[in-house]
């Protein structure tokens, strides 16, 4: 007789994975990991202490899916640079909407008291840096930009998500250039989306 198959991290992690994009990870628990693998519930208590514990590492996963959507939208929409994060948050939003819920809304790791609080990731410092340097302005004066452009998309994908509104993807580049464009056009007057 064959050796069980050995039940891994990276095995737990994407079947946590396929549950959520299909009902949510309310419905994710040992019991319905389990179920999917086809094996008792032990192995994944093998792998992760508790359920706290594989959530964790759940959601870095779940950000690292989500950020190789974004890298699949670049390469798959033809659209400035600028559009690219925006466009894609508000797709990702529409597309895979309970891992947005998830990572988005439920569990974003982001505690804003202060519009300054946004950039305590280093990840949004770095954006709003190269964002600036491609429309031209001040680094400051860009993450006051950046920031204005994430909450507007932000509004956009969550209304998206939760089926308030569902935009095509010309609609939506239509509303983020013209949102953008005002924006930019507060500090560069004569400013134009470089095609």
């Amino acid at each position: 007789m064959p050796p069980k198959a050995k039940i891994t991290k990276e095995m737990i992690l994407n079947t946590v994975l396929n549950i959520t994009r299909e009902t949510g990870f309310e419905t994710v628990n040992a019991r319905s990991i389990a179920g999917k693998l086809q094996c008792s519930t032990r192995p994944i208590f093998t792998c992760y202490e508790n359920m706290d514990e594989l959530k964790k590492d759940f959601l870095a996963f779940a950000y690292e899916y989500y950020e190789q959507y974004v890298a699949d939208y670049q390469n798959r929409v033809m659209v400035s640079p600028l559009l690219t994060d925006p466009l894609s948050y508000i797709d990702f939003a529409q597309k895979e909407t309970h891992l947005f819920k998830l990572i988005f809304i439920n569990d974003m790791d982001l505690n804003m008291t202060e519009a300054k609080d946004f950039y305590r990731e280093t990840d949004n410092e770095e954006k709003a840096r190269t964002f600036s340097e491609t429309i031209g302005v001040e680094c400051e004066q860009g993450k006051s930009i950046f920031l204005d452009l994430f909450l507007y998309t932000h509004g956009i994908a969550s209304l998206a998500a939760t089926k308030k509104i569902t935009l095509d993807r010309s609609s939506a580049e239509k509303m983020i250039i013209n949102i953008l464009s005002a924006f930019i056009r507060q500090v560069k007057p004569d400013w134009n989306l470089p095609v």
